[in-house]
């Protein structure tokens, strides 16, 4: 059980097993203690991404333990930066700080959003209503606008259709005249000189002309009137339906578009507005920067290990090997 520990914490570290193995328990103990430490950043850092992702992408769960996955690989990285670093890199540690205050910073953000999160959805009320407050003039006018658009166009087709009735209520029927011409022969008789009798027989056109009596037309576009005033009338009752609605829908729309920015904002109110709960994120804040620096600590105050003075002695000999090699190159 303890290879395998040292296996998994060599794997975590960066470190070499096979140097390990054979180094003192100096060296076995280091990467025990380092293990623990980023175990330790890496568990509370796979919540916070796990919390990230599905509170503020909208992710579902196994998009929220990919999330919660990439930053302990994150997390590993970075700490290898500090590890296996062998020289004391002064502008390395202070990177190191630096980037440890602000994950602190973000940590302790996320942390409280969850913490405080009753607290957050007491005061989205106030922030929605204020959003509501801005938004909801613009949005009452447009709508007047367009119920006063239709109010118009209602009149206009109710006056139409009331000339329009009384029209066909004076001349229901109109009269129709068609004219029909069709040829017909016709036949004449004459004396000649002589007394004899001479019939010829000629075609002519025969006019006649017919009047019908039919309902006035203009009945069908009472109709047709009807059915518009109709659609204007249900895209009316639409648009007041809308504009009695449309407070709650406001709300509903802003409550369900609150990102990451506003509940920081929403939290930096309380935050900032109540002593309780700037000390809550003070001790928050200064419980993740103490965990972020564990590492960087414990490796400022770790003395040098044989696993150190056997990857520096591996290297000379690596060095002195090249160095002979180029002097062999050169005779």
């Amino acid at each position: 059980m303890r290879n395998w520990w040292i296996k998994f914490g060599c794997f975590l570290t960066g470190y070499n097993y096979g140097i390990v193995r054979t180094s003192s328990e100096v060296s076995s103990k280091a990467v025990k203690k380092y293990t623990s430490a980023m175990l330790i950043v890496c568990i509370l850092w796979s919540f916070v991404g796990f919390m990230f992702t599905q509170r503020y992408l909208r992710g579902n769960i196994w998009g929220s333990v990919a999330g919660s996955a990439l930053m302990v690989v994150i997390i590993v990285q970075i700490e290898r930066q500090i590890i296996l670093s062998l020289a004391r890199n002064r502008w390395l540690y202070i990177s190191r700080g630096i980037l440890a205050a602000l994950m602190a910073i973000l940590g302790t953000i996320i942390i409280d959003q969850i913490i405080f999160k009753e607290d957050i959805e007491l005061e989205k009320i106030t922030f929605i209503q204020k959003r509501v407050d801005q938004g909801l003039p613009p949005k009452t006018q447009e709508l007047n606008t367009q119920i006063a658009s239709i109010d118009t166009a209602i009149l206009k087709k109710e006056a139409d259709r009331s000339q329009l009735i009384d029209e066909v209520t004076k001349t229901p029927y109109i009269k129709t005249t068609s004219t029909q011409s069709s040829p017909i022969k016709k036949q004449t008789t004459i004396k000649d000189s002589s007394g004899k009798i001479i019939t010829t027989e000629q075609v002519v056109n025969s006019t006649s002309v017919s009047v019908t009596t039919v309902p006035n037309p203009k009945f069908t576009l009472i109709a047709t009137l009807d059915q518009t005033i109709s659609n204007l009338r249900t895209d009316k009752s639409k648009k007041d339906s809308a504009l009695l609605n449309i407070r709650p829908e406001l709300e509903k729309q802003i409550s369900s578009k609150i990102g990451f920015l506003d509940e920081l904002e929403i939290m930096c109110k309380l935050i900032t507005g109540s002593g309780v709960a700037f000390f809550v994120w003070i001790i928050w804040f200064l419980f993740l920067m103490w965990l972020e620096m564990l590492v960087l600590i414990s490796k400022l105050t770790d003395a040098k290990s044989d696993y150190e003075e056997t990857i520096k002695h591996q290297m000379n000999l690596q060095m002195k090997k090249l160095e002979a090699l180029a002097k062999l190159a050169h005779q």
